[in-house]
């Protein structure tokens, strides 16, 4: 039995909970959800899960999902919902500041982001604030996320990225292919004062590195936080 104030939003026939402080899906959420591109054997991440929601749609069809959250309420939010909608057994749930609790060999094939990307001078104060601010430029999350993308992804592997005009997408775009990705922005939604782009990248090169053993992708899971 829940406890607390939650909401309820419905998606492609399934019900989701939302509760207070945890972002609700929004058009950034659903352009996202209707482009999802998840093959059998895919071992996915989905960054910033919030309520969960692209988690478990991924979850329906990926070998392996991990859904990770900086709000401890956010995570219990999303496995609340994964048991609702029979999916519990196939995620691995982590509270955590982007990839901070995981290993850097730790190899995605798809990584799934909703980043929060509203300019913003403001300090967020809350974790609903901090679900949507991207500091002054709306990139301080961001260029996080960029920076350490590479190491956690497979050769092949795929971005999924949803980003407002308002915070530099073609700043994204370079960054991207410079970190040796192949870029392409598959769909737009035009809002009233911006336009939400749905960002597709594919890592065609890899940047030199120490290589561990040979892992497949069951591996992940058998040490895949830090600590």
């Amino acid at each position: 039995m829940l406890t607390g104030g939650f909401r309820e939003v419905f998606y492609g026939g399934l019900r989701f909970y939302v509760f207070d402080d945890v972002y609700e899906p929004a058009e950034d959420t659903f352009l996202l959800a209707g482009n999802l591109d998840v093959c059998e054997s895919d071992v996915v991440l989905d960054m910033g899960t919030g309520c969960g929601i692209l988690a478990i749609l991924s979850a329906f069809k990926a070998s392996r999902v991990v859904a990770v959250d900086i709000n401890s309420d956010a995570v219990k939010c999303a496995k609340e919902n994964a048991k609702r909608n029979n999916v519990l057994t196939k995620i691995d749930f982590i509270c955590g500041d982007l990839f901070s609790p995981l290993k850097e060999d730790s190899y995605f094939s798809l990584i799934i982001f909703n980043p929060p990307y509203l300019p913003s001078e403001k300090e967020p104060k809350t974790w609903l604030e901090y679900s949507w601010s991207g500091g002054v430029d709306g990139r301080s999350i961001i260029d996080r996320f960029l920076g350490e993308l590479p190491k956690y992804m497979k050769h092949g592997g795929r971005l999924l990225m949803v980003q407002s005009s308002l915070s530099n997408i073609e700043k994204t775009i370079k960054i991207l292919k410079e970190s040796g990705f192949k870029v392409e922005i598959i769909r737009e939604e035009r809002m009233f004062f911006e336009t939400i782009a749905l960002i597709r990248a594919v890592k065609v090169k890899e940047k030199k590195r120490r290589q561990s053993s040979k892992l497949s992708d069951i591996s992940i899971f058998d040490g895949l936080l830090k600590f």
